[in-house]
């Protein structure tokens, strides 16, 4: 899934997989030069780890989002996995919750702060995204906008506050096909969470396009 992850977000972008470096968490956070060569960040989802997990790499990049990508303002774009690892790192509470798991196609309503916000702004009040996911942010740290919720999950996008730091619970590199691969890989761990009913999963999936804009709008706002 790593390979797919890459190519999923430069197809979103609309640039060669080869132009989004990939850093491996596993060994280690990145340093301060490899941040020097990046116009953006991107965190992607991760369907083998959680921020629940004790893995030390997990609280290692927990402490990386709060002590270097925060106080530098590092322009991020954080998904899925990547969200909830700013909602902790934030001071927030993220929890494990799997009769509320969103796997397939739901609805995104904005807040009055993401109606708002100059990068969801401009989307509908509601607008359909890709999620899959058992856990969910539970609290919000002081320093985090909410921007998005969803009927089940209230917490679904958020900003650091006036920094160019978004992060969305949903994906938006994803589409309806990546997301039906995302879950056909993962289909087994979803069994005993809200989302274990295959059909249903699958026949929820639609298209997103206007999720998956919000990322060549952010890099666009970003760099001109």
């Amino acid at each position: 899934m790593a390979h797919h992850e890459r190519v999923c977000f430069a197809d979103a972008l609309g640039v060669r997989p080869e132009d989004v470096a990939v850093h491996d968490l596993l060994s280690g956070v990145p340093t301060e030069a490899d941040l020097r060569s990046l116009d953006v960040l991107l965190v992607g989802g991760s369907g083998d780890y959680g921020v629940l997990d004790d893995a030390p790499f997990v609280g290692e990049f927990i402490d990386f989002l709060a002590d270097v990508v925060v106080p530098h303002e590092i322009p991020t774009f954080a998904s899925c996995f990547g969200f909830q690892a700013l909602v902790v790192a934030g001071g927030g509470e993220v929890i494990y919750d799997p009769l509320r798991a969103e796997v397939g196609t739901f609805d995104i309503h904005l807040t009055e702060a993401g109606a708002a916000d100059p990068l969801l702004g401009p989307l509908a009040p509601r607008f359909p995204a890709q999620l899959g996911h058992k856990d969910r942010a539970r609290r919000l740290p002081e320093d985090l906008v909410h921007l998005a919720g969803s009927e089940r999950v209230p917490f679904q996008a958020v900003r650091v506050k006036d920094l160019p730091i978004v992060a969305t619970q949903f994906h938006p590199e994803l589409d309806e096909h990546g997301n039906r691969h995302r879950f056909e890989a993962y289909i087994s761990a979803y069994q005993g969470s809200a989302a274990e009913e295959i059909d249903g999963v699958l026949d929820s999936l639609k298209p997103t396009p206007d999720a998956t804009a919000l990322l060549p709008r952010f890099v666009e706002q970003l760099l001109g």
